[in-house]
């Protein structure tokens, strides 16, 4: 039984005066589990981990491992162009007591499908924790293509994929490639109930920042077949995800959570920057009628 499923929350990291802002942290995860968010994803890329130092990072994980405390499973974001970066990182991810590990196709790199098997391997075989392979090519120029994602998944502590391909089809082929207990993830808001009606397990969400309690019920209506009520939730988290990705992740999330007045600012890290006052207009418009100010 896979505690890998559900909504889970890619988390965004607040940052105050350019420092991570614990405090705002701690109730953003509280915020998270009082809605009913089946997990959390720390320092994956929602999380500005690319424009955090390992300190950071570390200090992320075993903040968000502190403060839930047990109470839903914690997964670190571990990944990097570098395997023996990616190795030290989900070292840490594990030695902190994280549930699982997302690691992340390496970017920029572009290695072949055999390197891309070999980085996965070489992690896998370093550390003994639950690894989720992450595939997201708008971000890192390489596709994980289901044949790799098969091969990956013989790896006994491989245990999922995040698949944020946007592309039902490959969806569908790695879950008919992968084995039964292997866990498929969406990761784009928009194929959540999608991925799950074709056998995945659920998503890794960015929506889930702004809106845990409709997105957690999205997923455990479709999870149960009550495909009614999962697309009446669709339905009605769809402005709001669109609205998500009116900018560049995670600046939209974090503009919101200002708004709502659960952090103080968004405050992206450089080089993302802050959303034009027209685009701002136009979110608030969808997340007004939302309800969420």
């Amino acid at each position: 039984m896979t505690r890998f499923k559900g909504a889970f929350v890619a988390i965004v990291t607040p940052f105050t005066d350019g420092k991570i802002d614990e405090q705002e942290l701690i109730d953003l995860i509280e915020f998270q589990i009082a809605g009913g968010t089946h997990g959390i994803v720390a320092c994956g890329t929602t999380g500005e981990s690319a424009t955090m130092s390992h300190e950071e990072h570390h200090r992320v994980v075993e903040l968000t491992i502190k403060t839930v405390n047990g109470r839903v499973p914690v997964v670190a974001g571990s990944g990097s162009n570098s395997t023996s970066e990616s190795i030290a990182l989900t070292g840490h991810a594990k030695e902190a007591g994280a549930d699982g590990a997302l690691v992340i196709t390496p970017y920029y790199n572009k290695p072949s499908q055999e390197g891309l098997y070999r980085h996965f391997k070489a992690v896998a075989e370093a550390v003994d924790i639950p690894i989720i392979l992450y595939n997201v090519p708008s971000r890192t120029g390489v596709n994980m293509l289901p044949a790799t994602v098969a091969r990956c998944a013989r790896i006994p502590n491989i245990v999922g994929i995040k698949e944020a391909t946007g592309d039902l089809n490959q969806v569908s082929e790695v879950i008919r490639l992968c084995p039964d207990d292997f866990t498929v993830l969406s990761g784009d808001d928009f194929t959540a109930l999608a991925t799950v009606a074709i056998g995945g397990k659920g998503v890794i969400s960015v929506t889930s920042n702004v809106a845990p309690a409709d997105m957690a019920g999205m997923m455990e209506a479709a999870l149960a077949d009550d495909m009614a009520k999962a697309r009446e939730l669709h339905y009605k988290l769809f402005p709001l995800i669109q609205a998500m990705f009116i900018d560049t992740n995670p600046v939209p999330a974090k503009t919101t959570l200002a708004l709502m007045g659960k952090i103080k600012g968004a405050n992206p890290r450089m080089p993302i920057c802050e959303m034009s006052a027209e685009t701002v207009e136009k979110m608030k418009q969808v997340i007004s009628a939302y309800g969420l100010i």
